[in-house]
């Protein structure tokens, strides 16, 4: 425990002036979310999994700065440092490692761990639902993204992840309960999604004047 609340006071530093959309409560909910999914998995390291979570996003804010390029591979490096220096074992370091180089969505590592795809789907989580609405928008606002354009309809925007926040929707969060890695995640992802899909029915609605 005392490693743990070492590694969260280390971790906290890094997210000083963070954005609202990854900020430091991105990292508490997704904590709070990873608990939920481990009371039903009995096979996973909870030590492992909390420092993880934890650490997952400490080079989130330098990627959005343009300092590098890939805040999972960034994090994971520094995570070594961080959990070496508290005197955490060499094999739950090499696991932590794992978990924060494959927990990004556009990432070409997949988690080989129960801890690992327990963090993703936490994570992933956090962007479904009436959280993850208010990220999306968020962080459209950081981008300085249009909420939507009838002139860019999802028909014939070809980019990866959206010209707009609502496309960004159809391209990207309905596509996170499909990667649901556990059972509880589906189960809770099914729901956040269902949140989701009514919210862009009636923002259609309302952004074409019938409501």
């Amino acid at each position: 425990m005392e490693t743990t609340e070492t590694v969260r006071a280390r971790a906290q530093d890094y997210f000083e002036g963070a954005s609202p959309s990854h900020d430091w409560h991105h990292v508490q909910r997704v904590e709070q979310l990873a608990e939920t999914l481990l009371t039903e998995r009995n096979d996973a390291n909870e030590q492992v999994l909390r420092l993880a979570t934890l650490l997952h996003d400490i080079g989130r804010m330098r990627e959005d700065q343009g300092k590098i390029d890939d805040h999972a591979v960034w994090g994971a490096k520094e995570a070594d440092s961080i959990l070496c220096e508290v005197g955490l074992n060499s094999t739950k370091i090499e696991q932590v490692h794992h978990c924060i180089r494959s927990h990004r969505y556009s990432n070409d590592v997949e988690p080989q761990t129960v801890e690992a795809e327990l963090l993703c789907d936490a994570d992933n989580l956090d962007a479904l639902g009436a959280v993850g609405i208010a990220r999306c928008f968020s962080f459209g606002g950081e981008l300085g993204q249009a909420l939507y354009n009838p002139e860019i309809p999802i028909e014939t925007d070809e980019t990866s992840s959206g010209q707009t926040q609502l496309n960004h929707f159809h391209k990207k969060i309905f596509s996170l309960p499909g990667r649901m890695y556990t059972e509880p995640g589906r189960r809770i992802a099914e729901s956040r999604e269902s949140v989701v899909k009514e919210f862009v029915e009636r923002f259609k609605l309302e952004a074409a004047g019938e409501l």
